[in-house]
């Protein structure tokens, strides 16, 4: 296989010329290297520790033979540091503020369709459009809320759900300004046969051993929707945080889902389907979860004769569950104006079947991904570089691994804020896609120096940041560990919000989208 090299070079150089030779690596010392430099582990908050065991991966069977030498740690040229538009200073509280980190939040009602990819955004990703660019982060903000609100303290009783109730999640998590609304929160197996990752901690005692959740469901408030120029039903999948782990885990095998030989990675559809009686929060599978609730939320607006669209969005794993539920809402589901996905950092899903048969149901699909990140080429990453050598033999091929729409490719290197090092978890990290993609202008534009997103939001669970920033690596975790100090003058942990507790049944939500 071939994997791109991320190098410490001087940053002018790196970002005046992209390596033109890739170098190659066996599939053994991939796996040996990954293997020994990282534990499994299951955490994105509080799992600094073993998260930054990746860049600490020995690499001499990564390298060439001569190696350039490294600049020191955080080490940038002086033309690279006059492209920073903040410094450490910047990022001190003196009551002042910097750029905002809202950007104009502009009417799309005339060209929702065309933003949402009903021309496979031609003529609109180089340069980007910058009402695209800022529908990109909007969803990929919802997606990464999955992350954040996700309890992975194995300590917890209610470890593997939500920390939130849905009317709570978007407050909690400074989303509010989006103007939507989550409606259902959908949970998924944990018992099936899939890497894992997916697994939870044995806790003893927790509010559920079967299930964990996996996202949600929202739909835009009235104010938005006459902005954005329809009603707009949006899905959040959470995915993975550790790529490593899906080189020795990932199931490769398809399972047929449909005529014509349609086929999708087994364990991909496993977590999408898996169901059982005996458990409290999967009597139903995600699947018939998300799609009960978005026929019933359909029902009700297309009854008061609105427009409505479906954007279904996640990251990693949750990129490939967006695929599936976009097949699935596109198959059953005919009264949907307009269903999309933005993807990021998502691996192939299915055959080529598969991806005809999205095309031929009208299904619109951005994918972004960052040019350094291993996991979007998964599943079939050694056979599908072999099989692009003979295409035209393989071209029709049933088992063969494909990607599905449109690609945006970002590059690690293009930022001056990010450190320039092979680590595996910061190429794959959702905060730093969605970093990337705020600064992105074009092919060949700089990173844009007015960008509102906070920087600082980087190193939320990651070590990417450069050092002449002085902002903590991992800062993003539960105070003190989730211990609360009590009236008695001991540390204890604290009762979960009565409201905050999961439901096996969830509450029938009102739907008022007044707001």
């Amino acid at each position: 296989m071939e994997l791109l090299p991320s190098k410490k070079v001087t940053g002018g150089k790196m970002r005046r010329r992209k390596t033109k030779k890739a170098r190659k690596f066996s599939w053994s010392a991939i796996k040996r290297a990954l293997s020994s430099g990282m534990k499994k582990h299951h955490l994105h908050m509080t799992c600094a520790s073993s998260m930054k065991q990746i860049s600490g991966t020995p690499l001499r069977e990564f390298q060439s033979e001569n190696p350039k030498k490294h600049v020191s740690q955080g080490g940038k040229s002086l033309e690279s540091l006059m492209r920073i538009t903040y410094t450490a200073s910047d990022f001190i509280d003196r009551g002042n503020h910097m750029t905002p980190t809202r950007s104009p939040r502009e009417n799309l009602s005339a060209k929702w369709r065309e933003i949402h990819g009903q021309n496979d955004w031609e003529n609109l990703l180089d340069p980007i459009h910058p009402w695209l660019r800022r529908e990109i982060v909007k969803y990929g903000e919802f997606a990464q809320a999955t992350y954040d609100a996700f309890d992975y303290d194995s300590f917890s009783d209610f470890c593997g759900s939500c920390r939130y109730n849905r009317h709570k999640l978007f407050d909690e998590l400074h989303l509010t300004k989006h103007g939507y609304k989550v409606t259902k929160y959908i949970y998924a197996m944990t018992n099936v046969d899939v890497p894992s990752w997916f697994d939870r901690p044995n806790t003893g005692e927790t509010w559920s051993k079967d299930s964990n959740w996996m996202g949600y469901v929202a739909v835009s408030g009235d104010s938005e929707s006459q902005r954005i120029g329809r009603r707009d039903i949006a899905v959040a999948w959470r995915g993975t945080v550790a790529p490593s782990e899906w080189f020795s885990d990932i199931k490769t095998s398809l399972k047929p889902i449909g005529d014509g030989g349609v086929k999708v990675q087994c364990g991909f559809h496993g977590v999408y389907t898996c169901k059982s009686e005996a458990t409290r929060y999967n009597k139903q599978s995600a699947a018939e979860q998300v799609m009960q609730e978005l026929k019933k939320v359909l029902d009700f607006f297309k009854g008061r004769g609105e427009e409505v669209s479906l954007t279904i969005t996640g990251h990693s794993l949750g990129g490939a569950l967006a695929l599936l539920t976009a097949y699935d809402a596109a198959s059953s589901l005919p009264d949907f104006d307009h269903i999309s996905v933005i993807s990021f950092g998502a691996p192939r899903v299915g055959n080529i079947a598969f991806r005809d048969k999205m095309n031929e149901m009208g299904v619109k699909i951005l994918r972004v991904v960052i040019h350094q990140d291993i996991v979007p080429k998964l599943p079939g990453i050694i056979i599908n570089k072999i099989l692009r050598q003979i295409h035209s033999v393989t071209s029709r091929l049933k088992w063969v691994y494909r990607h599905v729409g449109t690609e945006l490719k970002l590059d690690m290197s293009l930022s001056p804020y990010l450190k320039q090092e092979f680590d595996l978890a910061g190429f794959h990290n959702l905060e730093i896609y969605l970093h990337l993609t705020d600064g992105y202008a074009g092919k060949k534009s700089k990173f844009r120096w007015n960008a509102r997103r906070d920087v600082a939001l980087v190193n939320k669970c990651s070590d990417m940041l450069i050092e002449e920033l002085r902002i903590p690596e991992f800062w993003f975790q539960v105070s003190n560990k989730g211990l609360v100090f009590n009236s008695h003058g001991r540390w204890v942990k604290p009762c979960r919000d009565q409201q905050d507790i999961p439901s096996p049944f969830g509450e029938a939500p009102k739907l008022d989208f007044t707001a």
